[in-house]
């Protein structure tokens, strides 16, 4: 397995990722992506461990991918479903946590419908001196961390299979389109891919794509080797801009359970304007792939026979790196508890 040093005992944003954090979680996943190619696919990294996953929103992909993710790692895993738990009996957020916590649990997994929950949790967990990692999994409209990662290791891997680097990523092109102001998966993307050195174009209606969002990463300036700030992010109302030209296209789900205004006048014709087509597609570079991460309105957001092509497509691989990513970030984050 590789070693790699790594100190981050949480992982709740990755506002503050530098570049050799980013390197280390793409060595370690290429390392687990070949531990997934065996036909023994476990190995006994955290055996003994506790691996909880504390969900308290729906999800199919992430919980199911941290789920087995944990597994491969030989962990012992605990799954809370809010629906059967002592929350709707009253029990608060916290209490529930400490519960997992007197349990022996080592690693909590957290994802809320509401920003700051695992910062929160994990700011318990320090208070007590528990020595539990907490993971971001989801939370509101403020980030998803292994998701963003997990869409690093595809860019780069689908550039140089075997040896990814982020350097690979530098003046690519990569083309956001959707529900920006709701979507978490954006907002860590842009944090990962223009600290990696790619040019990253947001594309939605103005309702969904507010010039405030701006302001977010205008307080952390990215420079250039000249020291000179470098603009890496750009908006646009329209989605002709976005795609000229771009290396990459990530079309984002519509979220319309968080919409809870009239945002758009109707899905026919947000597709109209911002669907991803075999037509559209003509304005990329030739050698184009495209990302969602799911889960997909098919025929609003992006085309079937684009989401099929497996020419074009790297959806099914996202899924698929999803696992060695995350198996990735719970071991870094397990050999962290083992050096503190």
């Amino acid at each position: 397995m590789a070693e790699a040093a790594w100190n981050r005992h949480h992982i709740i944003s990755l506002e503050d990722f530098t570049p050799h954090d980013y390197e280390t979680v793409l060595k370690t996943t290429l390392s687990f992506r070949e531990v997934l190619s065996r036909r023994n696919k476990k190995v006994p990294t955290l055996q003994g461990r506790v691996v909880t996953n504390l969900f308290f929103e729906p999800s199919t992909r992430t919980r199911s991918s941290f789920e087995l993710a944990a597994k491969r790692l030989s962990a012992d895993t605990l799954n809370f479903s809010p629906s059967t738990s002592s929350l709707t009996k009253g029990e608060t957020i916290l209490d529930t946590a400490k519960t997992y916590l007197a349990m022996g649990t080592d690693l909590m997994v957290v994802r809320h419908s509401k920003a700051g929950v695992p910062a929160t949790i994990a700011q318990e967990m320090d208070r007590l001196k528990a020595g539990v990692g907490v993971l971001n999994a989801g939370d509101g409209q403020h980030e998803h961390p292994s998701q963003a990662l997990l869409d690093l290791f595809t860019l780069c891997t689908s550039l140089e299979s075997d040896t990814p680097t982020i350097d690979l990523l530098k003046g690519k092109k990569i083309a956001i389109v959707g529900d920006i102001l709701h979507s978490r998966v954006a907002r860590s993307n842009v944090w990962s891919l223009t600290a990696c050195g790619a040019e990253v174009h947001l594309a939605a209606p103005p309702t969904l794509l507010p010039k405030q969002l701006l302001a977010a990463f205008q307080n952390s300036p990215i420079e250039n080797g000249a020291g000179a700030p470098e603009r890496r992010l750009f908006l646009h109302w329209q989605l002709e801009p976005a795609l000229a030209g771009a290396d990459f296209i990530m079309a984002l789900r519509l979220q319309r359970e968080r919409m809870t205004q009239h945002l758009l006048p109707s899905l026919r014709e947000y597709h109209q304007r911002y669907g991803i087509t075999r037509d559209r597609i003509a304005r990329c570079q030739p050698t184009v792939k495209l990302l969602h991460p799911g889960p997909t309105n098919r025929g609003v957001e992006i085309t079937s026979d684009l989401m099929d092509d497996p020419e074009l497509s790297l959806v099914a691989k996202q899924v698929t790196n999803g696992v060695a990513t995350r198996m990735a970030l719970l071991y870094l984050m397990g050999q962290s508890q083992k050096s503190s």
